[in-house]
């Protein structure tokens, strides 16, 4: 039985809220994504190979913005921006050698292709792990390969799921299909004052279909109207716009703030749930690019998933779960499981929902290389 210690939470959200999150082509973002891609593809072949995921941790990037001259009507790159991924990964399991720096090369490509034309250089720096993690991966038990913890809430707020749907539509076929003028480097920043919700997007325009400050002008007006219509808020659209010339607007080559010096580093992006929510529990641990058996990735996927069973399952209005466990003990085993709910609650009741999850936590390190 997992060590479980359960309290109430007072009804009722603060006065002020605020949520960030951060687009699909946001440097920081492409960072996590990145090293993320990274280790679901050295987690495929570990585990076609050798039937095991080998101790890897792909989880440090950094993305050094370059130089362009975007215009209207066009515009250059005139340095691409540079991606440099570390990390340590198992590059030999017995006798067979780990093609480890091609396999992050072709998670990167792969991935980079949904960004039409933007150019990058790639340097990868991916050394072996330290001998006592990678023994940690031997033992026939699942045990975590560092002492770290992990957090999850549900449901989300009506700001949350506002600027998580935004910040999604914003890179979705049909907003692109609409206003193609539109790159993918979005932020959507969620401001609520009582009952007042704000949202302030900052995106980047693609010059080549700009044709003139006027129309920049007129594009801008129309993704406001159409958000505001869409989202029946307030929105605030690249505010720092000042309409001299091509400088002193939002413009980019390509669609990406990376083009022209904006820099992303993995960990600085959205945490797991795909927010950043400083109002709410939430863990710094950056979980992208991590193995399945660190509980820096594991446990705050797992810390969502415990707290929506929750909710879904008894009549609490709301949960928030904490998870930590120390290096080298049990997987499926923490240390400590905080759950705080606001609503009554069947202790016996949730105990079972928490132990279910771990009892299924296989499942879930399967979902996230896979998924």
């Amino acid at each position: 039985m997992v060590n479980l210690v359960i309290e109430t939470l007072d009804k009722g959200a603060g006065k002020v809220e605020m949520v960030e999150v951060k687009g699909l082509g946001h440097p920081d973002t492409l960072a996590d994504a990145l090293v993320e891609e990274s280790s679901k593809a050295l987690s495929r072949f570990y585990g076609k190979r050798f039937r095991k995921v080998a101790h890897h941790n792909i989880d440090k990037a950094l993305i050094v913005g370059g130089r362009s001259e975007p215009k209207f009507k066009g515009g250059k790159i005139l340095e691409p921006m540079r991606i440099i991924i570390a990390g340590r990964a198992t590059s030999k399991v017995g006798n067979i050698t780990v093609p480890v720096k091609d396999i992050i090369a072709e998670a990167v490509e792969s991935y980079m292709k949904r960004f039409d034309g933007v150019k990058y250089k790639l340097e990868i720096d991916v050394k072996e792990g330290a001998a006592n993690l990678k023994e940690v991966f031997r033992r026939n038990v699942a045990v975590a390969n560092d002492t770290s913890l992990g957090t999850g809430f549900y449901p989300l707020t009506i700001l949350e799921k506002l600027a998580k749907e935004t910040a999604g539509h914003l890179v979705s076929k049909e907003f692109r299909n609409n206003f193609r003028a539109v790159g993918q480097d979005v932020k959507v920043m969620g401001v609520r004052d009582g009952y007042d919700i704000t949202l302030t997007v900052a995106m980047a325009f693609i010059g080549k279909y700009v044709k003139d400050m006027d129309h920049y002008k007129e594009l801008k007006h129309n993704v406001k109207a159409y958000l505001e219509n869409r989202a029946n808020v307030p929105v605030h659209i690249n505010t720092l716009d000042s309409f001299t010339d091509e400088s002193t607007v939002y413009l980019t080559v390509f669609g990406l703030s990376a083009e022209m010096g904006d820099d992303g580093q993995a960990g600085r992006g959205n945490r797991h749930n795909g927010m950043i929510t400083p109002y709410r529990p939430m863990s710094i641990e950056s979980y992208a690019g991590k193995n399945v058996s660190h509980p820096g990735k594991l446990y705050n996927a797992m810390a969502g998933r415990i707290a929506k069973d929750i909710v879904s399952k008894t009549k609490v209005e709301s949960a928030e779960v904490y998870l930590v466990t120390e290096i080298g003990k049990p997987l499926d085993e923490p240390y400590l499981v905080s759950v705080r709910v606001v609503g009554k609650y069947d202790s016996v009741v949730v105990q079972k929902i928490v132990d279910e999850n771990f009892a299924r936590m296989a499942e879930l390190q399967n979902d996230l290389i896979f998924s």
